[in-house]
């Protein structure tokens, strides 16, 4: 396992490289700059403001100058949140985003895959039924209309949550709901389908003719198994959980780095665009990099040779 995690972190940074020089063309390409938007400012200001943040220079050099940052740590400045560096500003947002997206991701995999293994076992039932419902709802349904639903029933209506912002535990309880409601369905779903391939097997028949119950054997054999496939999906499911923050963060008005990269990109806010960017990147590589490590604890078959 020691040299997996090495191999990925040195894998990681080309990774990242890319990442970071394809984020920067994208930005300087798009027609506009970080103070198109400021129409009262003459031009005198404008272009002192292009040689403060060095945009009045060729944009490879810009690059170079970027990349010499990057490799000291610098994410450099906001154009926007004046006085504050990017740094700080993910510094403050990411632990919001974090707690956000490990509660999020934990409550979908805490529902989904017990819905789908039951929807499974219950296979043509009346739980079958409902289950399948719910996950179609939520695989179908976008992530800002589960929010609005669920702040009109239990903010406006009932009165027993609040609206939005980030202050207690009450505060995390629609966001987490809304952001988890999409993949917890994506997962029923993959669940029950890889229940349903194990069932069949022929040492699933075996253990029952050992007068195994079959909550026994689904708990103890089938599940660990079908698991494989639902551990396979975690690492894009967590790219999914990412930028779904976005929309859940702005609805929920929630201080996290989604909302920062919406701001960043209508702001044209270049260095916070792509700090945001890099981190996003840095969570997926280790998302995928827990995927690969639980594959050896589900299956050692499936360890992975250096």
């Amino acid at each position: 396992m020691l040299a997996l995690i090495i191999k990925r972190i040195l894998l990681a940074i080309p990774v990242l490289l890319v990442v970071a020089s394809l984020t920067f063309v994208l930005v300087r390409i798009v027609p506009g700059g970080p103070f198109d938007a400021d129409k009262n400012l003459p031009p005198e200001i404008i272009a002192n403001l292009n040689a403060k943040y060095h945009l009045d220079r060729p944009v490879p050099e810009q690059y170079l100058l970027y990349l010499g940052r990057l490799a000291q740590g610098d994410l450099g400045v906001s154009y926007k949140y004046v006085n504050r560096t990017v740094n700080d500003i993910l510094a403050d947002a990411f632990p919001v985003s974090l707690q956000l997206g490990t509660i999020s991701l934990t409550l979908a995999v805490l529902v989904g895959v017990p819905l789908g293994a039951i929807a499974a076992v219950c296979r043509g039932r009346k739980e079958d039924v409902i289950a399948m419902f719910l996950s179609t709802l939520g695989i179908s349904v976008p992530g800002f209309v589960i929010g609005a639903t669920l702040i009109f029933v239990f903010a406006i209506k009932l009165r027993v949550l609040p609206v939005g912002l980030w202050e207690s535990p009450w505060h995390v309880v629609l966001p987490a709901v809304t952001l988890a409601f999409s993949p917890a369905a994506y997962l029923a779903r993959l669940t029950r389908a890889s229940v349903l391939e194990i069932v069949e097997k022929d040492w699933v028949r075996t253990a029952r003719s050992k007068g195994l119950s079959q909550w026994n054997t689904v708990l103890k054999h089938i599940l660990r198994n079908s698991l494989i496939p639902v551990v396979t999906v975690l690492g894009p499911l967590t790219a999914i959980v990412i930028t779904g923050s976005f929309v859940v963060e702005y609805i929920y008005a929630i201080p996290g780095m989604g909302r920062f990269f919406i701001t960043a990109v209508m702001n044209r806010d270049y260095d916070l665009i792509l700090g945001t960017t890099l981190v996003f990147a840095v969570l997926l590589i280790i998302a995928n990099t827990f995927v690969d490590l639980a594959y050896q604890f589900l299956d050692p078959r499936m360890r992975i040779e250096d």
